[in-house]
């Protein structure tokens, strides 16, 4: 299989664009990158246990990108987060989430994350089989009008009795809740470590306010950076992210600490400089960075996907953490659609920029 060459295809005229990059402003010789040892690099002198380790080396030493120091995960919540109706409709399969792990291990995915009942409903036929990351809390969607707010679904014990080597959380940082999410959440994650789990943040922002007229600064990449950097201040193992789409987020919208000299001297506007802003307030790298996979398009989901691993992989990122383009559409290609995915970390010739 010619994977360099598919990729490049996938491309198109924006194949040099991507792959030929350099990044000046934070080179790659400030990070920590991802390989094959990267958990004993990263966490061998930390505050976490032994059983901690295990659970992380579990998650890098799955699948098909085990031993590289990269992620590939199946996300699968949107049953909660987006309404099942509307995130099944198109495969109908996944109401039933045995569907789910099964998409997970066909891929080769080092884990596959979902909520308490979808994972308990299978953890003693699949809990030994592929790694489970329990989502402790969801932003349930009947209440009118919808809020920014992440409740808890449950206990950090019961992910660990149904064997869960972690559990994950979604922080919306900027909303009127955000300084109660982050209390629960910095909360259970001690406790997820005292047992031995690793810890998944979903670092998202949420306010209107960062919405105008000419930009939505949702994706800026200093706004998400720094909600990474509070997600790595509560000991979160991994990040989870949205790709940066734009920046300037403190200064056009006039609040927070800003400097014009800060994005002169950080970043460029090349979308791989922009996630290389993220990886760094991941504490230089040391903490992954995953970036999410984002809606389902059609036709164009493929190329989108390639593109997105290719931007995170080139800042020093650690993976992708892909669902809606996987499992809204028929299984095997599904499975194509993740392998296509995980072909651009395990590819030499896509290096760090």
């Amino acid at each position: 299989m010619k994977t360099y060459e598919n990729i490049v295809e996938q491309l198109g005229d924006k194949a040099s664009f991507y792959l030929d990059h350099v990044s000046e402003k934070i080179t790659k010789d400030e990070l920590q990158l991802p390989d094959a040892d990267f958990v004993s690099k990263v966490f061998v002198n930390s505050n976490r246990s032994p059983q901690t380790l295990r659970s992380l080396a579990q998650l890098y030493g799955h699948g098909n990108l085990k031993d590289t120091g990269y992620l590939s995960i199946l996300p699968v919540d949107q049953g909660i987060e987006h309404s099942a109706a509307f995130s099944f409709y198109k495969n109908p399969d996944y109401f039933d989430p045995e569907n789910i792990i099964k998409l997970a291990i066909g891929a080769g995915c080092n884990g596959v994350a979902s909520t308490f009942g979808a994972l308990g409903l299978y953890a003693r036929k699949y809990a030994h089989k592929i790694p489970f990351i329990v989502k402790i809390n969801h932003n349930e969607l009947l209440s009118y009008p919808n809020a920014y707010d992440q409740n808890l679904f449950g206990k950090v014990k019961e992910a660990w009795e149904m064997g869960a080597v972690a559990i994950g959380a979604t922080i919306y940082f900027g909303s009127k809740e955000s300084n109660r999410q982050l209390k629960e959440i910095a909360e259970a994650f001690a406790e997820a470590h005292s047992l031995g789990m690793a810890t998944i943040l979903w670092c998202y922002t949420r306010n209107d306010a960062f919405k105008t007229d000419k930009q939505d600064y949702h994706t800026a990449a200093d706004l998400t950076g720094q909600a990474n950097h509070l997600g790595v201040t509560i000991q979160a193992d991994i990040i989870k992210q949205k790709l940066p789409t734009t920046n300037f987020g403190f200064k056009d919208l006039q609040f927070g600490k800003y400097d014009d000299a800060m994005y002169k001297t950080l970043t460029t506007e090349h979308p791989i400089d922009l996630c290389r802003l993220q990886v760094a307030n991941c504490f230089m790298g040391k903490i992954g960075l995953i970036n999410s996979g984002g809606g389902s398009k059609g036709a164009s989901d493929m190329t989108e996907a390639i593109t997105t691993a290719i931007v995170n992989k080139r800042a020093g990122g650690s993976g992708l953490i892909l669902g809606r383009k996987a499992f809204q559409r028929p299984f095997k290609e599904g499975v194509e659609l993740i392998h296509a995915v995980q072909g651009v970390y395990i590819e030499k010739r896509i290096t760090v920029a």
